[in-house]
């Protein structure tokens, strides 16, 4: 399995990874998602059950590269899992890569967080002839990764690959009417995502609020 990461070495690494993963969903908006199947908030929240049940099956391999058993991925033992991947990524970009992963800043890679990396490797790794199991425990997730991005492009709706909260606002407004958000609500829920404080929401941003909205505590 191959992987197009080739920036994460770049002081720009969170920026970069970014960049890549928008040109991902842009092309994906176009080609796989042209006639979404998703036209309310509505649609979504009735996934959150499946989204639940099916994310948190990832707990067996997250525990399995959680070698001492803290609730933790360390950068060793991210290593491990990634050359179990076949990604053979630099020590440098290794470090970046999980940088990027550790959104809360904890020092480690928490069980959410886990989620959020395998989806960015579903997103961006070329795929490869060769299959072990654990990068077949990870393909059979493609779809479930797909449906999320899905849902990241129902908000997204400048389709620029990135959230604002005017984006949010509307399209938890415009496509339920007679259940209108309050102001207050759906400011707090795009606060919820923002984590950089910048006035938009990545893809990275918003898959981490996803896995809360759905109910995936990190110590669950």
């Amino acid at each position: 399995m191959g992987v197009i990461m080739s920036c994460i070495g770049k002081s720009s690494k969170n920026m970069c990874l970014d960049d890549k993963i928008e040109r991902k969903i842009v092309e994906m908006r176009r080609y796989k998602f042209a006639q979404s199947k998703l036209k309310s908030v509505d649609s979504i929240v009735m996934m959150f059950p499946m989204f639940k049940e099916r994310l948190k099956t990832l707990r067996g391999m997250f525990e399995q590269y959680d070698e001492d058993s803290n609730g933790s991925i360390e950068p060793n033992e991210l290593k491990k899992f990634l050359e179990h991947l076949e990604l053979h990524l630099k020590e440098q970009e290794i470090e970046n890569l999980f940088e990027y992963c550790d959104i809360d800043g904890s020092k480690g890679i928490q069980f959410n967080e886990f989620i959020v990396l395998l989806c960015l490797i579903h997103l961006l790794a070329e795929p490869s002839s060769s299959v072990n199991s654990s990068k077949a425990g990870l393909e059979q997730f493609g779809e479930i990764f797909n449906s999320i991005v899905e849902a990241f492009v129902f908000f997204d709706q400048n389709g620029d690959g990135k959230l604002n909260k005017k984006d949010m606002v509307r399209t938890l407004n415009e496509t339920n009417p007679r259940e209108r958000s309050p102001a207050r609500i759906s400011k707090h829920r795009f606060q919820e995502m923002d984590w950089d404080k910048n006035g938009q929401v990545t893809f990275r941003e918003f898959l981490f609020g996803f896995i809360n909205w759905v109910g995936i505590e990190a110590d669950e």
